[in-house]
């Protein structure tokens, strides 16, 4: 195995075990188990956690003395918990052994991206001399989504006797995994059962407090040499105790093989019933294992990208986790794209508008679960219509943090560590969401040539959030202009102007030209829709001529505010204050999270020219620079390459990336710039999670957005790639740390299309199978013709 297929912890080090245990998580798209120890239960150092994609419930607490609704993804029993000790021949019992043990002597963890497979190896050994050396194997069945398997080795050294072993299946759990959190009510689970079957198998059942969603799990537990068990069962929670006999020439074995259902599974059926009839059949280990590496694989295939080198491993450990949170079996799931997998408690598990980083890869290599993704968002379009119509507006206006029911499950209150105090949350302001969910459906059915979409569930999204915005948009006699006022945008530390009684700003600008280019977008799929889909359309939707001329009049009157030669983040930004960086660099080190230093000392990032992350900015992700001057020309403003520029340097002097997602973006829009200081931003996105550079939330669950964009990075932002009506228009741009990769795609129609970058030179291979030709259109009016089953070369620059 190649040191690129590698992700490897050396040594026990506390301090970075809940790093380790996120990044370590096994998934596959299903359900997802954190890579935690097996002999640990949650404490302060480890933090154990399985969860289930769209498995949400609600609860109330009571918070600075208000009750405050918080609907989280909840932590399932944990199904991995393994207690060990040794009993000697001639001597009395050891105690629990387990990696923070004073006879640990040995640690390593060792995740293979390549299989899928996590592997703990531990070795203790006493003062006499006498050690026990322990490999744990952790699989979460890429094949089959109901299946994870751990399998568990013991070896002694220097003595002989038994290794005692109990093999725990624990509901005795809460979501307690994010500090900030612990003052919230975090018991999901209630009416606990247990019970055991024949052939060593024990289950657990139990269900969600609110949403009432029925949760079994069933182990089956089978020993190498084959002992029977002493089986003990509480409310919530089975032991199996095993005596195995050990000695130097003598080892022992433990496998664990869950079974995982719930009353959201497709078809019906009892949960704890097929629980354990899935754990009863589940094959042995060793085919469990083969399997799912050859599910791998075949996945690998389709979606990996190949980058040599140490960017490359780091790309691939993303990839891994993206592939995990969004594998094929997420087509059959009602689920959205969580902002932190499927590997922690941060962010609830809440779905935010991550999806616009996220769907371009998965659109490009997997697009039915793009597919499937789209429609989480369309069939919530009810609860995002009751949104729009209980705020007194048309349309749709989807949640900032969208769960279950698809209502806004945005915090009222969120705490600042540092200063102790919990304090409103405005974030819910930021419907620049439903923009970005637009934005995909189009750029889906662009890149997939899937009209049959676009023309329906895509349509009536589509449609519906511009309805809301040429209703939100208010007319001021005094500009001759449209304005949107009260939101908050993507930099989300300005949630209201100084000293203002009520949230909001006005006119953000990266709000008000993406809701002008969703009302453009849906007045011209209007005009491209079928004429009998397009009346069937504007009846259902109440849609007449009268609404559809307003769309056109905001989409070209919206107003956005420029100063000082570059465009505004909002109306006002210009004339607040500007903060004296070096002074609180100087004072704190990292100042990601200057909101929270300015509170805690009593003052305000509101009074600040002091943005969290691309704002304005990432208008020159979304856009290329022919469309951003298209879109503000139709909105009757100049945005040339000088404007542009200045506005991309203005912003860089004044962002505190507290993001994982701005390094990204400013990493992307200066790459395409071909600016100096683009890989100093491309490398700090990719090591946003790997080095815990947010300072212990890594631990909390990985961050998907940030990962999947920096893999994006380098197939479109690199490349310039995208799928348009004549072909594939390619552009790229060297930056000198990735000068070769390569990755397969799927575009409207054709599948197995193969990129290959190389300095100076881009290929392109279509498969034997592919329909017909395929058009490259280079920069400079270039243009060639791939044949099917033809690689062909094209010289850049």
């Amino acid at each position: 195995m190649t040191a690129g297929w590698s992700w490897d912890y050396d040594g026990y080090e506390p301090q970075r075990e809940r790093l380790a245990e996120a990044l370590c998580t096994l998934g596959n798209g299903r359900f997802a188990t954190r890579g935690s120890a097996p002999e640990c239960a949650a404490g302060p150092v480890h933090y154990p956690g399985t969860y289930l994609a769209g498995c949400y419930d609600r609860l109330t607490s009571l918070v600075a003395g208000r009750r405050v609704e918080n609907e989280d993804l909840v932590n399932l029993p944990n199904w991995t918990l393994l207690r060990y000790r040794c009993l000697p021949d001639d001597g009395p019992p050891g105690a629990w052994l387990h990696p923070d043990s004073e006879t640990l002597r040995h640690h390593d963890v060792h995740l293979d991206l390549r299989a899928g497979v996590l592997t703990r190896r531990l070795v203790f050994q006493d003062a006499r001399g006498r050690g026990l050396r322990v490999t744990h194997i952790r699989i979460v069945h890429m094949g089959d989504a109901r299946i994870a398997a751990q399998s568990s080795a013991f070896r002694a050294y220097g003595w002989s006797g038994a290794v005692e072993v109990e093999s725990v299946l624990d509901g005795a759990v809460r979501n307690a995994g994010v500090e900030r959190y612990r003052d919230l009510d975090g018991r999901h689970l209630t009416d606990h059962r247990t019970g055991f079957e024949p052939g060593g198998v024990a289950w657990l059942s139990c269900r969600t407090v609110e949403s009432g969603i029925r949760i079994a799990m069933a182990v089956r537990t089978a020993t190498r040499p084959a002992r029977p068990a002493r089986e003990d069962a509480t409310g919530d929670r089975t032991v199996q105790t095993y005596r195995l006999p050990i000695g130097p020439r003598r080892s022992a074995s433990v496998v664990k093989t869950l079974g995982l259902h719930t009353s959201l599974d497709r078809p019906a059926g009892e949960p704890r019933a097929v629980a354990v009839d899935s754990a009863a059949r589940a094959p042995a280990f060793t085919t469990l294992l083969s399997t799912h590496k050859a599910s791998w694989q075949r996945l690998w295939e389709q979606g990996e990208l190949r980058v040599p080198g140490e960017a490359g491993r780091v790309l691939r450990l993303h990839l891994f986790h993206l592939l995990q949170t969004l594998s094929p079996h997420t087509a059959e799931l009602d689920v959205g794209v969580p902002a932190r997998g499927l590997h922690g408690e941060a962010y609830r598990g809440h779905v935010f508008w991550d999806e616009l980083f996220v769907l371009p890869y998965v659109t490009l290599h997997f697009p039915e679960v793009a597919r499937a993704l789209l429609m989480y968002r369309h069939r919530r379009l009810p609860a995002a219509r009751a949104a729009a119509s209980g705020a007194g507006g048309r349309g749709a206006m989807y949640p900032w943090q969208s769960a279950g029911s698809g209502r806004e499950e945005t915090q009222e209150l969120h705490l600042n560590p540092r200063s102790g105090r919990w304090l409103p949350d405005h974030s819910h302001l930021q419907r620049h969401v439903g923009s970005a969910i637009a934005i995909n459906v189009w750029r889906y059915a662009q890149a997939t040539g899937d009209r049959g979409f676009l023309h329906s569930a895509g349509a009536e999204i589509l449609l519906e959030v511009a309805r809301y915005w040429a209703g939100a948009a208010t007319y001021d006699a005094g500009r001759d202009r449209y304005r949107i006022r009260g939101v908050v945008g993507p930099d989300e530390y300005h949630d209201a102007y100084p000293d203002a009684a009520d949230p909001g700003i006005d006119d953000n600008a990266y709000t008000n030209a993406t809701a002008a280019w969703v009302l453009a977008r849906g007045l011209e799929l209007l005009g491209e829709l079928p004429e009998a889909r397009c009346e069937e359309l504007t009846g259902g939707l109440s849609l007449d001529r009268e609404e559809l001329s307003r769309w056109e009049e905001v989409s070209r009157r919206l107003y956005v505010p420029f100063h000082h030669g570059v465009v505004s983040q909002f109306e006002g930004f210009g004339d607040l204050a500007e903060l004296d960086w070096g002074h609180y660099r100087d004072r704190y080190g990292d100042i990601r999270r200057l909101d929270r230093i300015l509170e805690a000392e009593g003052d305000t990032v509101n009074r600040y020219q002091a943005s969290k992350q691309a704002d304005t900015l990432m208008l020159g992700y979304l856009f290329r620079p022919e469309e951003l001057g298209d879109l503000f020309g139709r909105l009757g403003y100049t945005l040339d390459d000088d404007v542009w520029r200045s506005t991309v340097s203005y912003y860089l002097r004044r962002t505190s990336h507290g993001s994982t997602l701005s390094s990204l973006v400013h990493g992307w829009v200066l790459a395409r710039q071909k600016g100096a200081q683009a890989w100093d931003h491309c490398r700090e996105a990719l090591l946003g999670d790997v080095a815990d550079v947010q300072g212990g939330t890594t631990g909390e669950g990985i961050h998907l957005g940030a990962m999947a964009g920096t893999v994006d990075l380098v197939e479109r932002g690199i490349t310039g790639l995208e799928a348009v009506a004549e072909g594939l228009r390619v552009a790229p741009v060297a930056l000198r740390e990735i000068p070769r990769f390569a990755f397969t795609v799927c575009l409207a129609g054709h599948r197995g299309v193969r990129l290959r970058m190389l300095p100076g030179r881009l290929g392109v291979r279509l498969p034997d199978s592919a329909p017909a030709p395929l058009t490259i259109l280079l920069p400079e009016n270039r243009r060639g013709t791939v044949d099917p089953g033809q690689e062909r070369w094209f010289r850049l620059g």
